[in-house]
């Protein structure tokens, strides 16, 4: 593929307007406040007594740990076939379908809801959005030269949040209008909305298949060793770190801010749920905020980065989560949420354009993309498990979520005493060997 092709990069940009869709209505708005508001506060499973909140962080740490042990097998094999494409294409019908699928998570005729059943389209749902994530960010150097690479990931990422936005005000106004002019419609209204998801995940990711080209290559001997082989890509990666030391302190920073970035994207609508008890309407209100916020904060870091460089970027974005971690401590208000979401909404967009450009910015001169993007995924889904394992096992032995908040500081905390010592000319040099 040539470099820099406006086609190219528009079509592959389309892949995050799909599946944004899955991660704003799915993961942070309506299924949270649906979940929230069919499953009781405390959930016996096993003769284990859960809050609800903790089952729903337990079940997104066990969908990510999968993801992370599957991602260096599934890179290994389309880095050596060149089917990244392919990979993409089945991880995202499975999600698509997963989400679909959640159509039928309700409550029973007693008024029970199938809580296992909601979990495992979640996590299967997870899983298929991961794994196609891996593949979709490898094209990314080979779509943009280095001097474009953080436009085009802010590109992405805005176009993720338009189209989940556009969507999710579809959904929001089927809701509100069952709601105000009591329709009585009960839960269809949300059901309806997982399923739009799966349709529109699905039908707009044809944009990118269609479009995005890849090199076939011959099927070598050694991927017929499909375990062994994935993760002595892996290792591979590994053990090249060495060489790169400025990607490496990377990694190891974003390994620990990452961990804290993606856990409050997936528990706030439960925090506000359960800690301030939000209305469905308001919780689907505060993530539109953090929405079209975040559509301006993606584009804003990105000049601030031209400018500042990534270095002093990413310092004041891991600084500014920080305060947001001792803000959610204290809050007691919705008004003072919303101001809150409003700066969520700020740095979210901002760090991770940003982090997938600079990461992409600094990788050797390689034909290897897939692998080294897997590394970056298995650092970023382990640092979810742990992120998400830790705010759960908190919140459950302290009875409540504010305390699991204030935890989170201490990853961000890390992840800037990591990054601090990075020389900032690193950041602009081309990688090489030492």
């Amino acid at each position: 593929m040539l470099l820099d092709d406006k086609k190219t990069i528009r079509a592959w940009t389309y892949y995050d307007w799909a599946n944004s869709a899955y991660s704003l209505i799915i993961t942070s708005a309506i299924f949270p406040a649906y979940y929230s508001a069919i499953v009781p506060e405390k959930v016996m499973i096993g003769g284990v007594t859960y809050l609800r909140s903790s089952l729903a962080s337990f079940s997104i740490s066990f969908s990510f740990l999968f993801i992370a042990f599957l991602s260096p097998i599934l890179s290994s094999i389309a880095d050596s076939r060149g089917n990244k494409k392919s990979f993409m294409r089945f991880f995202c019908y499975l999600g698509a379908s997963a989400c679909a699928a959640m159509f039928f998570f309700q409550k029973d005729n007693n008024g029970e809801a199938n809580i296992l059943y909601g979990l495992v389209c979640s996590v299967i749902a997870s899983i298929g959005y991961c794994g196609s994530i891996v593949f979709y960010n490898a094209f990314l150097p080979e779509i943009a030269s280095k001097q474009n690479q953080d436009a085009v990931s802010a590109k992405g990422f805005s176009m993720g949040y338009i189209g989940s936005v556009l969507l999710m005000l579809v959904c929001f106004a089927f809701i509100l209008l069952n709601d105000q002019l009591h329709l009585n419609l009960g839960s269809l209204p949300a059901r309806i909305s997982f399923l739009m998801v799966g349709i529109w995940w699905f039908a707009f990711a044809q944009i990118p298949f269609n479009t995005l080209k890849e090199v076939k290559k011959e099927k070598s001997h050694h991927t017929l060793v499909i375990l062994k082989q994935g993760y002595a890509e892996l290792n591979k990666v590994w053990n090249e770190l060495k060489h790169y030391p400025t990607l490496k302190k990377f990694l190891a920073s974003f390994f620990f801010y990452n961990m804290g970035v993606q856990t409050v994207m997936y528990m706030a609508t439960y925090f506000a749920s359960d800690e301030l008890k939000m209305e469905t309407t308001q919780l689907l209100a505060v993530v539109l905020v953090i929405q079209l916020v975040a559509i301006g904060g993606a584009w804003l870091f990105a000049k601030i980065s031209q400018f500042a460089g990534n270095k002093i970027s990413l310092l004041l974005l891991i600084i500014c989560w920080i305060c947001i971690c001792f803000a959610a401590f204290v809050i007691q208000t919705v008004f003072q949420f919303f101001i809150l979401a409003f700066a969520v909404g700020m740095v979210m967009g901002g760090i991770q354009s940003l982090s997938r450009s600079t990461y992409s910015k600094l990788l050797p001169l390689t034909n290897d993309t897939a692998s080294y993007f897997s590394f970056y995924d298995v650092c970023d889904k382990l640092g979810i498990v742990i992120g998400t394992l830790s705010f759960g096992l908190i919140s459950l032995m302290m009875g409540g979520m504010r305390n699991s908040a204030l935890g989170l500081s201490v990853y961000f905390i890390l992840g800037l005493l990591l990054m601090f010592p990075i020389p900032k000319k690193a950041f602009s040099t081309q990688q090489s060997s030492t």
